[in-house]
């Protein structure tokens, strides 16, 4: 069976022009996205000519400055654009959100010449970023990371292995955090890298369960050499900008997985309307109507809990502990609902022939990503009672 874009959502925009985004966002759903995300993701098809239209249409740089290119929207207004284009694909709107992550650190730490010369092509250019942190040995414990960075004259020269990289081996562009000082936190710096970089190659791409469309790769750095004018920041910063990078990219992956939340449960309503049995539809039924009820309220509260991080950070106010929240709160809410929507389609939910089972799938991932939820219970831990006795 075919599948459209969610119900929409009924959304209280701060703007007129958020609501004139909206239009366009949602008839770019219905004619772009929508139509081709079930045989797309089946076949593993990266929709790059996509992101070269979302790039097109301002949809890349949402929430920077429009000095650089960017649209000027507050973070409020970008996540629900997020959320929509995640229930619609997965694999666009995470992927919107990784390319917005990949351009925080020279947005928010770069210097004026830097974000002059690359900004431009980066929010609305038709680039799209990758975000390279992780690696095989060194996930959550970032801060151990290995890729080394030396300095020769007025370049670095980076050497390591970057491991679960959202476009990795497709992306024009990749922010970098290697170590160029001694162990820990302090020893971190980061680099944009351009994606054609001599001596950067990337391996077959992973084998995943979900998100079959979305290439993720290791990227493997052989002495790739980057001018002193592509370190972003400080040297030894680098953390510090990963960390301010992850916050906002937590709240981008909560809205994502509400997105795929509300697909869900549109899918679960569409089918328990339609689908007879004893001579009345299924939705009748005390036992599923429950199930609905409390698939709707999870959603309605996880995303009241994305908005309310997205504005204490549009008002300038700490949000870490908010995004870890959202983050945990969002895609365990996803990874429950989409559950409960295989359920409601019983057999026909377990088939490929409806979208639900791919929903779970995807769910799953978003528990993973950006810091899994283990990781989000120990940051907002922390900012209750403290750090953890020694």
């Amino acid at each position: 069976m075919s599948e459209g874009a969610a119900q929409p959502v009924e959304r209280q925009l701060p703007t007129e022009e958020a609501r004139d985004l909206f239009a366009l966002v949602r008839e770019l759903i219905q004619r772009e996205i929508a139509p081709h995300a079930a045989a797309e993701e089946e076949s593993g098809h990266f929709p790059r000519e996509l992101f070269t239209l979302l790039s097109e249409s301002g949809l890349l740089g949402l929430p920077y400055d429009s000095e650089f290119g960017g649209g000027d929207q507050p973070y409020e207004v970008y996540l629900q654009v997020l959320e929509e284009l995640a229930a619609a694909r997965l694999t666009v709107g995470l992927g919107v959100s990784v390319h917005s992550l990949a351009c925080h650190g020279l947005a928010g730490y770069g210097t004026k010449e830097q974000q002059a010369e690359h900004l431009p092509d980066m929010l609305g250019g038709g680039l799209l970023g990758a975000y390279c942190l992780s690696e095989p040995s060194s996930g959550s414990d970032a801060a151990s990371l290995r890729t080394k960075a030396v300095r020769d004259g007025d370049d670095w020269i980076i050497t390591g292995t970057k491991a679960w990289i959202t476009h990795g081996g497709i992306a024009d562009f990749y922010t970098v955090l290697a170590r160029t000082g001694g162990e820990g936190a302090r020893g971190v710096t980061a680099f944009l890298v351009p994606g054609d970089a001599e001596g950067l190659e990337a391996a077959a791409p992973e084998k995943k369960m979900g998100m079959k469309g979305s290439p993720t790769a290791q990227l493997h750095f052989d002495g790739v050499r980057v001018p002193d004018a592509r370190r972003i920041g400080d040297e030894g910063q680098g953390f510090a900008i990963a960390l301010s990078a992850l916050d906002s990219g937590r709240l981008g992956i909560a809205a994502c997985a509400i997105g795929v939340a509300q697909a869900a449960l549109a899918e679960a309503l569409r089918y328990a309307t339609e689908r007879r049995q004893f001579g009345r539809p299924i939705a009748d039924f005390q036992g599923l109507r429950f199930m609905l009820a409390d698939m709707a309220t999870q959603i309605e509260a996880g995303r009241a809990l994305y908005l309310a991080a997205a504005r204490l950070r549009d008002a300038g106010r700490p949000f870490s502990k908010e995004a870890a929240m959202a983050k945990l709160l969002c895609t365990d809410t996803a990874m429950k609902v989409t559950t409960d929507a295989v359920q409601v389609l019983g057999g026909y939910g377990y088939t490929a022939d409806f979208p639900v089972e791919r929903y779970m799938r995807e769910a799953k991932v978003l528990q993973i990503v950006e810091g899994t939820n283990q990781i989000q219970r120990m940051v907002i831990a922390r900012h209750l009672a403290g750090p953890e006795a020694r």
